[in-house]
């Protein structure tokens, strides 16, 4: 498992997030860009990612499940990144409204969605397979 720190994200694939901002609108027009970039990536570059927060209960039952079917997925918390606040935006752009952007679990490069995306697949047995997928158990 890794968890992001307050001095930006370590990832064995050697991606790092640059949490630089630039004062100008078009500094911040680019750094929205790098933002889904980076959160593209990392959906890439790892089986399973998990953008939390460090004490919302919903992100500790996703991670719970997780962890208890066998899969140690990369883990963002939101609240302890410096670039925190901003990749939440990000991920509020990516949900369906109505739904809750953290936690925000992507799978296999793929946005699968929050908690109640989460469960449901668990419910109805497709997490597994999606999942085996991914490469992020082996079973």
């Amino acid at each position: 498992m890794q968890v992001a720190n307050k001095s930006g994200i370590r990832m064995e694939s050697g991606i790092a997030m640059n949490t630089t901002v630039d004062s100008g609108p078009t500094h911040e027009v680019l750094n929205l860009e790098s933002l889904y970039e980076t959160v593209r990536k990392l959906a890439t570059c790892n089986a399973v990612v998990v953008f939390s927060m460090s004490g919302c209960c919903m992100c500790t039952v996703a991670k719970r499940l997780l962890f208890g079917l066998g899969v140690g997925p990369t883990i963002i918390e939101l609240d302890e990144h410096p670039a925190g606040h901003d990749i939440q935006a990000v991920l509020y752009d990516l949900c369906p409204d109505g739904q809750q952007s953290i936690p925000a679990i992507f799978i296999g490069g793929k946005f699968l969605g929050g908690i109640e995306t989460l469960m449901a697949c668990h419910i109805n047995g497709s997490l597994v397979p999606l999942l085996k997928g991914a490469g992020a158990l082996w079973l």
